[in-house]
């Protein structure tokens, strides 16, 4: 790694070299996807220039590249590797669902088993329907609010994220679905209820994430979500909370924390153990709609939204490893992890922060308090970039974009592993000239 003073620009540049020639199999791989998948993927997220690594196999916390290598694993499947790779428990219930036949086409006990678990911990939610992803769970809960509401516009927050086709943060996305969105400032009241106001005959619903976790992880404050249930209690409007993400920050998620009650909740990520799963749900009166014995229900079909890997793995996981209990420790843990971190970075010769909330946070190269994606401004992108790369030599897993998540199998090593990483990208960067 080169120590003397050098450009940010050469330094990046002599980091993808030295990473290119760590990783020969995976740049291998990546031509050969290459020819049947654009860009040699099918997930944008996880694709990283020049080339991304090629994981071949993950146990625990840790991944293994093909190219070799072992990493801890802090990307955590952007928060869905809760359960880290090998949880026995999970393991146990997929074996039994293996074992008992899948594709059953027909109801499972197990989904009821699931849902009653989340209408447990979420007293908001007392129905709850199934979908395969945090995507459509924003979808379904939209349209609902839409449908029930007899009204059109949809209000969302800058540097939000609700799915592949609900992305409003930087370039507008030509695939963004083609709702009646109100793109209203996070954490600024005064700007986000004029927007309200100009609108509030034909508003159906207000979908927020509590704490944006694509944007940056950027908690939003506890006045200002207040503010917004107040406004759509008051406008008949539909409070949908998107807790994708920040359902794993306590037993009963963010709601909880800041004691809201939204109409509709949506959920997706680590509850089905690893494997793909979306819900929404909220009030009776609301979810009832979806009663297909009711005149006029509302159909919802799914193929796989009680396919019997979710449904097991999902009971075994949610309802027997990751109590309420589990996540009030593992939100302690990471909070003391970005409280060290913090420390470390204030000693680093250039800006640099970590944001976030318990077991989510993100890098981000930039002065002053950050509140919403529009202090992005000030951030070092090329600098976050070797940051990145750095990571990857020093054995860490984390997303390009610099968001780190703790998974329930990580210790004192793991976290010792990322200080002593984050401790090291600062002294020897010290002398860049940025």
């Amino acid at each position: 790694m080169t120590t003397a003073t050098s450009s940010l620009q050469d330094a990046l540049q002599d980091a993808h070299a030295r990473y290119a020639a760590a990783n020969p199999k995976s740049l291998a791989q990546h031509r050969n996807a290459a020819k049947v998948l654009p860009g040699g993927n099918t997930r944008t997220v996880l694709f990283s220039d020049p080339f991304p690594v090629c994981v071949s196999a993950a146990e625990g916390c840790y991944v293994h590249s093909l190219d070799g290598d072992v990493y801890a694993d802090y990307l955590g499947e952007y928060t869905a590797g809760l359960f880290g790779h090998s949880e026995p428990a999970i393991k146990e219930a997929v074996q039994r669902a293996l074992d008992s036949g899948w594709v059953r086409g027909g109801h499972i006990p197990q989904e009821a088993e699931l849902a009653s678990l989340i209408c447990e911990r979420f007293p908001s939610i007392e129905r709850v329907r199934f979908a395969n992803s945090g995507t459509e769970a924003n979808l379904y809960a939209i349209q609902t609010a839409r449908a029930v509401s007899g009204k059109n516009k949809v209000v969302v927050f800058e540097g939000g994220y609700h799915g592949g086709v609900f992305v409003f943060s930087g370039a507008k996305s030509p695939i963004t679905a083609p709702f009646d969105f109100i793109i209203a400032p996070y954490n600024d009241w005064a700007g986000t209820l004029a927007l309200l106001e100009a609108d509030k005959r034909d508003i159906a619903c207000v979908l927020i994430e509590a704490h944006q976790g694509s944007g940056g992880c950027i908690p939003a404050t506890p006045a200002f979500l207040k503010h917004i249930e107040a406004w759509a209690n008051e406008h008949e409007a539909l409070f949908i909370l998107d807790e994708v993400m920040t359902s794993r920050l306590s037993g009963g998620g963010l709601q909880e924390v800041y004691g809201l009650k939204p109409d509709m909740t949506t959920l997706g990520k680590y509850i089905g153990g690893g494997f793909s799963f979306g819900a929404f749900g909220g009030r009776a009166d609301i979810m009832e709609r979806y009663n297909p014995l009711r005149p006029n229900y509302i159909g919802h079909a799914g193929t796989f939204n009680n396919n019997v890997f979710t449904m097991y793995a999902g009971v075994a996981g949610y309802g027997k490893v990751f109590t309420p209990e589990v996540a009030k420790a593992l939100t302690a843990k990471g909070e003391s992890l970005r409280k060290r971190l913090n420390k470390i970075a204030r000693t680093a010769a250039f800006p640099m922060q970590f944001t976030g909330l318990g077991s989510m946070m993100n890098v981000h190269m930039c002065p002053g308090e950050i509140t919403s994606t529009r202090d992005h401004s000030r951030s070092n992108p090329l600098l976050r970039d070797l940051f990145y790369f750095d990571m990857l030599e020093q054995g860490i897993w984390p997303a390009r974009r610099g968001m780190l998540n703790l998974s329930l199998p990580m210790g004192q090593k793991e976290f010792d592993q990322l200080a002593d990483a984050v401790s090291h990208f600062v002294e020897t960067r010290r002398d860049l000239q940025i």
